[in-house]
C-alpha cells in the first residue's frame, strides 16, 4: 500500500456521513477510537460503503472506464476531460489522475474493511456475521474491480505468473511503514482471495439487508467472478441461486429498470442517489444540460443503435441529441445507479447452460426468451446460438460497465486491439511505484 491510503483512511472517518447507501448524518470519529465497539465499527462500515460507491469507483467512473475501453466505434468520449480520452484511445499515461484516484480509493475501502474484519470480535454478537459479511463483500468487490482493470484478463491464461495487484489483508492505522510495501500478487492469487471473500460473505449475510449488500448480492458478484474465470458451472450455479431463491423480479418494461429514485424490483445491488447525496457520474457524463448534467460527454453512435431490432424496446430507450444518441438509462438527475440487475443473472445462466449443454434452472431458450420478451421481441429456437446469447448480453447490459470485461472474457478484439493487449490494461499509477519502489511494485508491460 502507500502513504496516501493512511491519509485517506483518516479522511474516511470524517466523511462517513456522506455514504450513498445511508444519507442519515453521523458524527466524525477520531481514528484511534474507530474499531473499539459496535457503534464505531458500524460507522466505519458506512465509510467503506461511501468510498466504494463514491468518486472514481462505483458512482459511475468504473463503469465509464469499461465502456470507453470497449468503445469499438459504438460510443465516443466528446467531453473536455483528457483522462477519459486517454482510456478510450488506449493511450493511458502513467500519471493519469483518474486512474490513480481509482487505485487509491479502492485500497482505502479495502483498508477500512481489513480493520473491520480484524476487530470483528468487539461487534455485538447479533450483528457480527452481518458486519463481517458486508466488509468481506466490499473487499471482494474492490479487488475484483482492481484486477479486472490493472491486470491481464483471466482468459489470457498464465494466471499463476501474470501479475495482478497488491494483495493486502493486514489492517493499517496511522503511518504506513516499509512492512506495508508489498509486491503484486498473481492474477490467480487475487482471484482466489476474491472468491474466498465473497463465498464467506454469502454465508454470513442475511437474505434481506435493506439497500445494503445481502447474500444474493454476494452470489451475483460471485457469478460475475466465476464467469471471468471461465468457470461456467459455478457461474451458472450462483446465477441460478439468485434467480430461484431471491425475491427479485424483472420490471414489467425495460425502461422501468432505470432512472429510479428507489431500487427497482430487479436491482440486486444499487448505488443510492438523492438530492442530499447526488454524486452520480453516470448521469453527469452520459446525460445532457437539459437534465442537469454536463453537455453530453459520452456520445452513443449509430453503430451501436444499429445492433438493435427496430421493435426492440431497449433501442427505444435511447434519445436523439443532434447528430448523436444518448443513453436513456442515465437521463435523469438524482436517480439510483443499478450495479447488478436480475437480468444479468438470466443471461449468465443461459450462456453457461448453453456452453455446458445443461438446463439447470431453465433452458437457454427459456432464459433468453425471458429477456427478449420483456424487450418486446419474439424468439425462435434457432436463435439460440452462443453468438446470439453473447449479443443479447451486449444489448441488455449496454453502457452499464460490463463491456470491456465481456470482450476480454470471450476473446474478442476491440478498436483493433486483441483482448489481451497491453493497451487494454491500466498502468500501475506512477505515484504508487515511486512510493513503494520499482523493485517491489512492478509496472505493467507497455508502460
Amino acid at each position: 500500500m502507500k502513504k496516501t491510503v493512511s491519509i485517506l483512511f483518516s479522511v474516511m472517518i470524517i466523511i462517513s456521513c456522506n455514504k450513498k447507501l445511508d444519507v442519515s448524518p453521523s458524527d466524525a470519529i477520531p481514528e484511534g477510537d474507530v474499531f473499539t465497539n459496535s457503534t464505531t465499527i458500524e460507522k466505519a462500515l458506512n465509510g467503506a460503503y461511501d468510498i466504494m460507491t463514491g468518486d472514481y469507483l462505483l458512482n459511475g467512473d468504473l463503469q465509464l472506464y469499461s465502456e470507453l475501453l470497449g468503445a469499438n466505434g459504438e460510443i465516443r468520449w466528446s467531453g473536455t476531460y483528457t483522462q477519459p480520452r486517454e482510456i478510450e484511445n488506449k493511450k493511458i499515461l502513467i500519471n493519469n489522475s483518474w486512474v490513480a484516484e481509482t487505485w487509491t480509493q479502492a485500497y482505502a475501502a479495502i483498508n477500512v474493511c481489513n480493520n473491520i474484519i480484524a476487530s470483528i470480535a468487539v461487534v455485538d454478537e447479533a450483528d457480527r456475521d452481518r458486519v463481517k459479511g458486508e466488509a468481506l463483500f466490499i473487499r471482494g468487490e474492490m479487488y475484483f474491480e482492481l484486477v479486472e482493470l490493472f491486470a491481464k484478463p483471466y482468459s489470457a491464461g498464465n494466471v499463476d505468473a501474470n501479475l495482478g495487484v497488491q494483495l493486502v489483508t493486514t489492517p493499517t492505522q496511522g503511518n504506513v511503514t516499509e512492512a506495508n510495501y508489498v509486491p503484486r500478487s498473481t492474477v490467480a492469487e487475487i482471484y482466489n482471495q476474491i472468491v474466498a471473500d465473497l463465498n464467506e460473505a454469502k454465508n454470513l449475510l442475511p437474505d434481506d439487508n435493506g439497500i445494503y449488500a445481502n447474500k444474493f448480492a454476494a452470489a451475483a458478484v460471485l457469478s460475475r467472478v466465476y464467469l471471468q474465470m471461465l468457470d461456467y458451472t459455478k457461474a451458472r450455479d450462483e446465477a441460478d441461486f439468485v434467480i430461484e431463491n431471491s425475491s427479485y423480479s424483472l420490471t414489467s418494461t425495460y425502461a422501468e429498470a432505470f432512472d429510479n429514485e428507489e431500487n427497482s424490483s430487479e436491482d440486486i445491488f444499487a448505488v443510492q442517489i438523492s438530492e442530499q447525496d447526488g454524486s452520480n457520474d453516470m448521469h453527469l457524463f452520459w446525460s445532457i444540460l437539459d437534465y442537469g448534467a454536463r453537455d453530453g460527454d459520452v456520445d452513443v453512435l449509430q453503430k451501436h443503435i444499429n445492433l438493435y431490432d427496430a421493435a426492440d424496446e431497449r433501442r427505444q430507450l435511447f434519445y436523439e441529441d443532434g447528430d448523436v444518441w444518448r443513453s436513456g438509462k442515465w437521463k435523469l438527475q438524482f436517480r439510483n445507479i443499478p450495479l447488478i440487475r436480475l437480468a444479468e443473472m438470466y443471461l449468465t445462466r443461459a450462456e453457461c447452460n448453453f456452453r455446458l449443454g445443461t438446463s439447470v434452472g431453465a433452458t437457454p431458450f427459456k432464459d433468453i426468451q425471458t429477456i427478449r420478451s420483456r424487450a418486446g421481441l419474439s424468439t425462435t429456437s434457432s436463435y439460440i446460438t452462443l453468438d446470439n446469447i453473447i449479443k443479447e448480453r451486449h444489448l441488455e447490459l449496454a453502457h452499464e460497465g460490463q463491456r470491456i470485461h465481456d470482450i476480454k472474457r470471450v476473446k474478442q478484439s476491440v478498436d483493433g486491439y486483441q483482448y489481451d493487449a497491453d493497451e487494454l490494461v491500466f498502468p500501475i499509477p506512477i505515484q504508487e511505484i515511486n512510493t513503494v519502489g520499482a523493485d517491489i511494485l512492478q509496472q505493467n508491460d507497455g508502460y
